[in-house]
């Protein structure tokens, strides 16, 4: 998030905020299995954040961003979505 606009960081912020709220289908996308993809668009760049849940908690979820890119092509690649799956893998190691 340093590297890019603080207008687009706000941006992203306040669609976190807002999922928080509401369950908006034009902010999440589920790809596979595991993995969904956060959208927020800032002027004519799309930003996507690749995040995972975490239900192991008695009452709370939380939702892991795994890894976010600026979405160049009309699909996010296989090897982001594996990127993913791999920091989900070590993230769900380290909490047992």
């Amino acid at each position: 998030m340093k590297s890019i606009d603080s207008k687009a960081v706000k941006k992203i912020l306040y669609n976190i905020d807002l999922a928080e709220q509401t369950n908006d289908p034009r902010l999440f996308k589920k790809l596979n299995k595991n993995i969904w993809e956060f959208r927020s668009k800032y002027g004519n760049l799309h930003y996507r954040l690749l995040a995972f849940w975490d239900k192991s908690g008695k009452t709370d979820t939380l939702v892991i961003a795994a890894h976010g890119i600026i979405k160049k092509t009309s699909k996010i690649s296989v090897k982001e979505i594996e990127k993913a799956e791999k920091i989900r893998a070590v993230y769900f190691s380290n909490i047992k």
